[in-house]
């Protein structure tokens, strides 16, 4: 069919918005040259669809009943299952509300998303259902993926189930949940900030950020593509490896995946063993500015577990830490701004399917309903573009390199390097009535460690080390050189063997009963 151009009229109105005065005879000549243009939009058009099409008919999706749903964690249940074998044949996986499931409703813990329903399967679910995993749902995460906190997602606040009234960590906040109380066997969560690994960390799971473009994003909503990850969360550090051998990989779709790395076989790290691997614990990732001196202190006693279990383990100073997040913070304002602002679409790689870009275009006319730090975000980023467009984001990006290779230099010297997870066990969950001051900083006080490791690209996994007093979950992080992850659950295997802190035993004892009354 064909593509039609705009009349003269609609161009004048277009330029005179742009800023652009064009006379008439300039008008006429811009629309001649704009013929090819047309053609081939209108060949776009004819031309077959080569989205993946959905393999059987599915089960339908449907909201949990509050009984199945104790602490928020879904956004709608479903079973989906294509093969009976395979490595994760038997095992049963959650979902984050941000990666597409054909014919599952996605909405990104977004209202303006709401019941928004892809035609397509992200490459890491074609990639679990080929491997025998049955998908059992969509899990709530915060508002456009935008905080690491669990309190700003349309669908209400994620509770986390060690403590009432406490964040689960953010924003894959449902998957760490699910997989906590074993309503899933894995999750697949996905990481800007910190967005696997601090609600891991908060509910006592695993939860791998991969080295970027590890693991493909084709199918995914993300913030800004030099930050997105996608990765597993687990109970336990054999079920993350044996996940991330299934996901890992080039798509040939995602151009973030580099072309000469190929995947190795993650579980071997188990009979690798890790003695003599050195690790050097980053003295700048503890005493935060609003550390808590009990999660310090447990990680600080499971670094020494480490050492006991035959692990070289040091102290090394990497001065930038300490400001290396805040160096961070053009990426996420800018990209947010550019994209929800801009361009009526947050970036992505291709595959998300039709009718998402519409969605996206409505924001501002419900911007009401945005929580404080995303409408924050937004409107800082639209200043900082008026004001100097670009300038910062590009400076970050080339600081992005100066960091990186901060933390390549201790890891010349070091296989690991070591550190909080978060300055902070779990927080309370803000009220309802909670002022913008608390809302905006319960979302993002929790990122100074993990933040810029989205920023460089380097692997970092944590692994639960102990609780607080009133167990709340304290989370160690470890970090690789880039596509080392073998190396980091070798020691992750170590340590989950000497301390005992696997998440595979039965937590029910722990786990508050109800935090809501049905």
């Amino acid at each position: 069919m064909p593509f039609d151009k705009p009349t003269q009229d609609q161009l004048r109105v277009i330029a005179e918005n742009l800023g652009v005065d064009l006379s008439d005879d300039e008008l006429t000549a811009y629309l001649e040259r704009m013929e090819g243009f047309a053609r081939a939009y209108a060949l776009v058009d004819e031309a077959p669809d080569p989205a993946p099409a959905m393999a059987q008919r599915r089960a339908p999706a449907r909201r949990p009943r509050p009984a199945e749903n104790r602490y928020n964690a879904w956004y709608v249940k479903t079973s989906i299952r294509e093969e009976y074998r395979g490595r994760l044949a038997g095992k049963t996986l959650a979902v984050k509300d941000s990666i597409c499931v054909a014919g599952v409703p996605m909405m990104n813990g977004a209202s303006f998303l709401e019941d928004h329903v892809p035609d397509v399967d992200a490459t890491v679910v074609t990639r679990a259902l080929h491997a025998g995993a049955e998908i059992v749902g969509k899990t709530n995460c915060e508002y456009l993926s935008l905080s690491g906190g669990s309190h700003t997602s349309a669908n209400g606040p994620v509770v986390n189930p060690h403590k009432k009234g406490y964040s689960a960590g953010g924003s894959s906040s449902g998957s760490a949940v699910a997989v906590a109380v074993g309503d899933a066997g894995m999750a697949l969560g996905c990481d800007q900030a910190g967005s696997i690994r601090v609600p891991a960390a908060w509910c006592g799971i695993v939860g791998m950020k991969p080295t970027h473009g590890l693991v493909p994003y084709t199918g995914i909503l993300g913030v800004d593509p030099v930050v997105d990850h996608c990765g597993p969360m687990t109970r336990d550090v054999e079920s993350n490896a044996l996940l991330l051998e299934v996901l890992a990989g080039r798509d040939g779709m995602d151009p973030r995946q580099p072309s000469t790395w190929q995947p190795v076989k993650y579980t071997a790290a188990r009979r690798a063993g890790a003695k003599r691997l050195r690790v050097g614990v980053v003295k700048e990732g503890f005493g935060r500015g609003n550390a808590e001196a009990e999660a310090d202190e447990r990680v600080r006693a499971a670094a020494d577990t480490l050492a006991r279990a035959g692990l070289g383990v040091a102290d090394v100073s990497v001065p930038i830490h300490e400001r290396a997040w805040l160096l961070a913070q053009p990426i996420y304002v800018e990209g947010l701004a550019h994209s929800i602002g801009q361009s009526g679409i947050m970036p992505d790689a291709e595959g998300l399917g039709s009718g998402l870009a519409e969605r996206f275009a409505t924001w501002n006319e419900r911007w009401r309903e945005l929580p404080e730090n995303v409408l924050a975000l937004i409107l800082f980023g639209a200043f900082v573009r008026a004001r100097s467009p670009g300038h910062h984001y590009v400076k970050a990006l080339r600081l992005r390199r100066t960091i990186g290779r901060a933390y390549d230099e201790a890891l010349s010297g070091y296989d690991l390097l070591l550190m909080p997870t978060t300055p902070m066990a779990a927080t309370p969950l803000p009220a309802a009535d909670a002022g913008l001051a608390e809302g905006t900083r319960r979302a993002g006080e929790m990122l100074a460690n993990t933040g810029p490791f989205n920023l460089t690209g380097h692997p970092a996994l944590t692994l639960p080390c102990g609780t607080t007093a009133d167990g709340r979950p304290v989370g160690m992080m470890l970090v690789g050189r880039h596509f080392d992850e073998i190396t980091l659950y070798r020691a992750a295997y170590a340590f989950e063997r000497a301390s005992g802190h696997s998440s595979t035993g039965d937590h029910r004892g722990e786990i508050v009963d109800r935090p809501f009354d049905d």
